[in-house]
């Protein structure tokens, strides 16, 4: 597949990795790190520092696809935004993390978690926890809370989260983020906001002798494609695709 532009109005695809030590903060080698990657990817050219020790280089946004990179105290991160393609989007990531060891001189032992998360936005207009209960459910349990007359929603944001290996080092977790708020459920004057739906996969821990980022990241990025593909379309994103065509 070479994307998931189908299902959902925006999709986006990252890559964090996080660290138990600080990130080096001279000058040349933040610089150093972010011309390795202009080398590599060219259109990437919009440098600029977010806060203090966070700097980030991206593409331009205008078009609603890009992808960007950044560096904070002890997290270096990466992505894409409606990418057409995600092998190229992985080995995107890959070569950042074949830079980063090098450039700011980070090592396997110290990795805190890898992790690799694709979101997905969809536009909608009104109150998005209702929503998300009539797409996809609620516990059984709370089934006949939902049945009081003149009550409304305000928070819904299921999660799960569970061990893909026996040592419990590698986790998935799939969430969601609503953006409606009790003024505009009580105002009844909703704004079109944006929906979210997660998963993520993380690896904790140091990596083991021999392991390298870029082949860690890229078991990850795996795992992480086939929960989307296997599970993910067709128990969630379809069905909150169908609940916002029927409004």
């Amino acid at each position: 597949m070479s994307g998931y532009d189908a299902f959902s109005d925006d999709y986006y695809m990252n890559m964090h990795l996080s660290t138990e030590l600080d990130m080096p903060r001279d000058r040349e080698s933040v610089m150093h790190f972010f011309e390795q990657i202009q080398r590599r990817y060219p259109s990437m050219q919009n440098f600029y520092a977010r806060e203090k020790n966070e700097f980030v280089l991206e593409e331009d946004k205008e078009s609603g696809q890009y992808n960007w990179a950044s560096v904070e105290a002890r997290r270096v991160s990466c992505g894409g935004v409606n990418p057409k393609n995600i092998d190229d989007l992985v080995a995107q990531h890959r070569s950042v993390l074949e830079t980063a060891p090098y450039a700011l001189s980070i090592s396997p032992l110290e990795c805190e978690s890898l992790s690799v998360m694709f979101g997905f936005d969809f536009t909608f207009r009104g109150n998005q926890n209702e929503l998300l209960a009539e797409a996809l459910g609620v516990l059984p349990a709370f089934e006949k809370a939902l049945e009081v007359p003149g009550i409304s929603l305000l928070s819904h944001e299921p999660s799960i989260q569970f061990a893909l290996d026996d040592q419990c080092r590698t986790q998935c977790r799939i969430g969601f983020e609503t953006r409606t708020t009790a003024y505009q459920i009580r105002t009844t004057d909703f704004s079109e906001d944006q929906l979210s739906v997660y998963l993520t996969v993380r690896r904790f821990d140091s990596l083991s002798v021999g392991q390298s980022f870029a082949e860690e990241y890229g078991r990850l990025a795996a795992l992480g494609r086939d929960l989307v593909d296997e599970y993910l379309i067709e128990n969630v994103l379809r069905p909150l695709q169908q609940t916002i065509a029927l409004h």
